[in-house]
């Protein structure tokens, strides 16, 4: 039963890479039990600007696009993240693996009815960055989650699946390494201290000192 919980994410992200995953869509309406304004809100852009740093890290409009991208996906990582804990809270108290595998399908069942067409309504660029958020909200890559608790086929199965959409679910969250998703963390950081996000710690630090003066410095 070792990371038997992480099969929440075997559905979550095979829905995603199975589904028809269409255009980027302009406007998309999501009801959602959890109180929060990416899901309940049309988004209206307004102007953003980096003002740490006297350079340019992306064209305003591109960074406009990323920014609702991450508004739109954000919310199903922080959702999912938060299941995961509570269903394994619920499996400790569980002392049987029957009685584990049994509420766990329950609780399958429900997240597939929850989210399976909210997903498939996903642009290619939101399910990329879905897959970086859900390893920034629970510390594991897609892949390995749907590994460790499905088979080592399946993922593999997902994997290639989600490649023909340009989806590589064993991509990570790395901030102080790659460009996009140090812009992923302004984002956030951003939306948090407005309120336009409602914030869940990621599953590991990030000094956001730290990271804004690695780029800084790189771009010198």
């Amino acid at each position: 039963m070792k990371n038997f919980v992480f099969a929440l994410f075997g559905f979550f992200i095979t829905a995603l890479s199975f589904g028809q995953i269409t255009k980027e869509p302009v406007k998309t309406e999501i009801q959602e039990v959890e109180v929060d304004t990416a899901f309940t809100d049309t988004i209206q852009l307004e102007e953003v600007f980096i003002n740490r740093g006297n350079f340019e890290y992306i064209d305003k409009k591109d960074f406009q696009l990323l920014q609702n991208r991450v508004y739109r996906v954000y919310p199903y990582a922080k959702v999912a993240s938060e299941r995961l804990t509570f269903l394994n809270k619920n499996l400790e108290k569980l002392k049987t693996n029957k009685e584990k595998k049994k509420y766990f399908k329950l609780v399958e069942n429900y997240m597939e009815n929850e989210f399976t067409s909210q997903l498939k309504k996903l642009s290619r660029k939101q399910g990329q960055i879905l897959v970086k958020l859900i390893h920034r909200q629970t510390g594991f890559t897609t892949f390995d989650l749907i590994k460790d608790y499905k088979s080592g086929w399946k993922a593999f199965w997902s994997q290639n699946t989600a490649r023909v959409f340009n989806i590589n679910l064993k991509t990570q969250y790395q901030p102080f390494q790659v460009n996009e998703d140090f812009l992923i963390e302004v984002i956030l950081d951003r939306a948090f201290s407005m309120g336009r996000l409602v914030e869940q710690k990621p599953a590991f630090d990030i000094d956001m000192d730290a990271l804004m003066e690695h780029w800084e410095k790189g771009k010198k």
